[in-house]
């Protein structure tokens, strides 16, 4: 579609789109009014607004209640740097930076005994409907939300030994492959699979983002001779962060 065929929004939308990214309305500055496109643009109130709803889509611009809309100030995307499971006595590459005095990240979880569902039981080649210790992760880098993790562990195997909470007993944030090791499950391999969805409403509350824009999301499982020992799901906002792959070569 040329530029001069696109409904009139689009345009009004690309040329607003292109002042905030030239700098020429910097963050914290209110866009214009619905009734100053108007009469700037030579449009209607409904394409004034869908224009606006278009930036508003994009993350560019935020509505302030009884203010207006305002450019959003544009994040710097961090690397989260993966690189395969980690030998025993490593801890996460999260939790090694928030380890640094300089950084002062912390985290919290918790953990429960549930079912796992259809597409759990998949990734851990296990019956819906069978027992797992699911745990819930937020990690915050200098007080504010970085990202959130779901694992699922089947019980049958954690179930009643040492490991079976990741945040409780001898072996407390240790990690999958140390704990595992220790009830003589070695862990040789672990995948990953990277995908991009729109936030729901809780995880973008959660991590400080705007309802219904993008979180990348990283499902990884351990497998332990070729048994499933746990899968994870490491949520983060989009716009916040980009997936950085170090890999061996062999």
């Amino acid at each position: 579609m040329a530029f001069g065929d696109q409904p009139a929004y689009l345009r009004v939308a690309g040329d607003l789109r292109q002042k905030i990214v030239a700098g020429e309305l910097p963050p914290h500055t209110r866009l214009p009014s619905q009734a100053r496109i108007r009469e700037q643009y030579g449009v209607s109130d409904t394409v004034a607004l869908e224009a606006r709803k278009v930036l508003m889509a994009e993350g560019l611009v935020e509505g302030r209640s009884g203010s207006g809309t305002y450019v959003r100030e544009q994040p710097v995307p961090r690397s989260v740097v993966r690189t395969g499971y980690r030998a025993i006595g490593e801890s996460s590459p999260f939790r090694q930076e928030q380890a640094d005095d300089r950084v002062k990240g912390t985290w919290e979880s918790r953990s429960e005994q549930t079912v796992a569902d259809a597409a759990v039981a998949r990734r851990l080649h296990i019956t819906a409907g069978d027992r797992v210790m699911r745990t819930d992760y937020l990690f915050r880098s200098g007080g504010e939300p970085a990202m959130l993790s779901i694992s699922w562990e089947p019980l049958a195997v954690t179930g009643r030994t040492p490991v079976m909470l990741p945040e409780e007993g001898p072996l407390a944030g240790r990690g999958v492959v140390e704990r595992m090791a220790a009830i003589d499950l070695i862990v040789d391999n672990v995948t990953e699979e990277v995908g991009a969805r729109p936030g729901l409403a809780e995880e973008t509350l959660a991590l400080g983002g705007v309802p219904g824009h993008c979180v990348l999301v990283v499902s990884r499982t351990y497998f332990a001779g070729g048994c499933p020992v746990e899968t994870a799901d490491v949520i983060m906002l989009a716009e916040r962060f980009r997936v950085a792959y170090h890999l061996p070569v062999k």
